[in-house]
């Protein structure tokens, strides 16, 4: 099958992501959990001098057959194949493979510990921010971020182990990786509703 001399580019290519996730992606706060991670993912990649393109391309898709395929039984399985018919490298598609216990794909790269530990987290501090009066991450810190974990009646569906075991593989404290999470997401907040902008509305 022909998948187009330029296929090989998409790695780092980040307008193919945006094209691929919003074709299955309607869902706003889908795409904006997307930008999130994205977000989380360029500044580690910073951090450890990696391809920060190639890292913020996986975290801005890691999810993107999630709202068309939901089941375990699909996601992210359905996603890898649908990236390998499309000619997306191995690696992209084994990092996202990984961020999911559940596909039996042991995470081993750093790339696939960075994924893991920022996806359930920045879907929880979004749903700090989202609870503050300003609805603004500038309003969101570690401690906060903490305490609400401990409330088990709160964003239910986040999986507290998830996030605690991502910063042990990751190599970094918890707290240090709230924190560090929480600045990526500060600098996309208008991206992703979180500048204060929507309490100001409603206010």
């Amino acid at each position: 099958m022909d998948t187009g001399q330029n296929q090989p580019k998409i790695a780092t290519d980040r307008q193919a992501a945006w094209g691929l996730l919003t074709e299955f992606t309607q869902s706003e706060s889908l795409r904006k959990h997307a930008l999130a991670v994205e977000a989380c993912m360029r500044a580690y990649a910073r951090q450890h001098g990696e391809d920060e393109e190639k890292w913020g391309v996986v975290g801005l898709i890691h999810d993107f057959d999630y709202e068309k395929y939901p089941s375990l039984d699909d996601h992210p399985m359905r996603g890898s194949e649908i990236l390998e018919q499309r000619g997306w490298p191995e690696e992209i598609r084994r990092a996202i493979l990984s961020h999911a216990d559940h596909t039996g794909v042991t995470r081993q790269s750093r790339l696939e510990h960075a994924l893991f530990a920022c996806d359930e987290l920045a879907g929880f501090i979004t749903a700090v921010a989202l609870v503050k009066p300003g609805k603004s991450l500038a309003e969101v810190d570690a401690r906060s971020v903490r305490k609400k974990m401990k409330d088990k009646a709160f964003a239910r569906s986040v999986n507290r182990e998830d996030i605690t075991k991502g910063a042990q593989e990751l190599g970094v404290e918890l707290e240090q990786h709230i924190a560090f999470c929480i600045e990526a997401m500060k600098g996309i907040a208008g991206e992703l509703g979180l500048d204060g902008s929507k309490a100001a509305v409603s206010n």
